[in-house]
């Protein structure tokens, strides 16, 4: 008995159903998280839901460099802190200008600072790639301890948040979590579409196999300047909105510490993944809020390093990857 010949526009229609049908469950997924996140801060504390939305973006930020691109930055708390320290003296000693240009100032910095730390790291692989962008974090560190303008081990306090376009109060938390909220999905959106683009795809190629990536002609190093550079401003702006948020600009900011959370944070959601660091950041973020308020409080450091080794052991596509495959698994 002869087999029916395969119909190519049939194989090719079908593909084109699938990929409409998960298109339509990311809109609704989307639709979903947005209206939960409109309707958030009248159900919780407006400030603790823009540290998550702040740290999401860091994680959102570094993902697209490690996640996407394959790069282990051990340094990203370098930037973090440089959007925060520049936004917060800007804000505390000019009293003329406006919160929107202090912020867009901290990225300008952090996304210098990144150029650098690319130029000067971007040819190492590895370990050794991880390590240099470590170094420099340090030196960035030990800068910012010894300058007055930072305020040294007290770090910058009573930043103002100053008005929105000299129009909108942000010294409401309402208004306040709403401008952060935007900027966070402007800045999610654009993840998301450099990551679907050509560009993006590049990245991803140089992250499975650099080698065969070179061997096509592309210029690995240039794709991975600019991924490093543009992860850097997002961390940047993700510091920026932390120390108006918070009014404060800290030393906790550009520790080695900082730069180890945002991997957990990414790990835990899913690395690779889009919604994964916000999954992850929100998560580790409440468990740092709930431990330290209890008689775990002392603790939290040991806990947080176990649920590292167990993600890393057992669930290593985190929360969001772990789902996903669940759902090609069960549901085609």
């Amino acid at each position: 008995m002869m087999s029916q010949p395969i119909n190519s526009a049939d194989v090719h229609k079908a593909m084109l159903e699938q990929q409409k049908s998960q298109d339509r469950r990311k809109m609704l997924l989307n639709g979903a998280l947005l209206l939960l996140l409109l309707a958030a801060p009248f159900a919780l504390y407006p400030v603790f839901l823009m540290k998550i939305l702040c740290f999401a973006l860091f994680a959102v930020a570094f993902n697209l460099l490690f996640g996407f691109t394959g790069l282990l930055s051990f340094g990203h708390a370098a930037f973090l802190a440089s959007g925060a320290y520049t936004t917060g003296y800007l804000l505390s000693n000019y009293s003329g200008l406006t919160t929107e240009m202090g912020i867009i100032a901290g990225t300008l910095v952090a996304t210098a600072l990144g150029l650098v730390f690319a130029l000067l790291s971007i040819r190492r692989q590895g370990i050794y790639f991880a390590m240099v962008t470590l170094a420099l974090a340090q030196l960035v560190y030990f800068f910012f301890v010894q300058s007055e303008f930072t305020g040294g081990e007290d770090g910058l306090h009573g930043i103002p948040r100053g008005e929105l376009f000299g129009v909108i109060d942000l010294s409401d938390n309402m208004n306040m979590y709403y401008f952060v909220l935007t900027v966070f999905i402007a800045c999610y959106l654009l993840v998301q579409r450099i990551v679907s683009s050509p560009y993006g795809q590049v990245l991803k190629a140089i992250k499975q196999n650099e080698p065969r990536a070179v061997s096509l002609g592309y210029n690995v190093d240039r794709y991975k300047i600019l991924a490093f550079v543009i992860s850097a401003g997002l961390t940047g702006l993700a510091g920026s909105l932390k120390s108006v948020v918070f009014q404060l600009a800290s030393l906790n900011d550009a520790h080695w510490h900082m730069s180890g959370e945002v991997i957990l944070m990414t790990l835990v959601g899913g690395l690779g993944t889009l919604l994964g660091p916000v999954i992850g950041s929100t998560f580790v973020v409440n468990v740092e809020y709930q431990l330290s308020q209890g008689p775990l409080r002392d603790w939290v450091d040991p806990i947080l390093g176990g649920i590292f080794v167990l993600t890393v052991l057992a669930f290593r596509s985190g929360i969001v990857g772990e789902i996903q495959k669940f759902m090609r698994k069960n549901l085609g």
